[in-house]
């Protein structure tokens, strides 16, 4: 989790500065998003 939290701390650094949120943090936070629902469905359907 040191990577999601390095994301959001820079998500939040850049909010902080610009207003608006870096494209690397929000594609980093939409990357780990979407491999924890892989993971999860992968774990439901294990046994099909």
């Amino acid at each position: 989790m040191s990577v999601l939290t390095a994301v959001v701390a820079e998500a939040v650094g850049a909010e902080s500065s610009s207003g608006q949120i870096s494209p690397f943090a929000f594609g980093g936070f939409a990357l780990a998003v979407l491999l924890l629902l892989l993971w999860i469905t992968t774990r439901i359907n294990i046994d099909r």
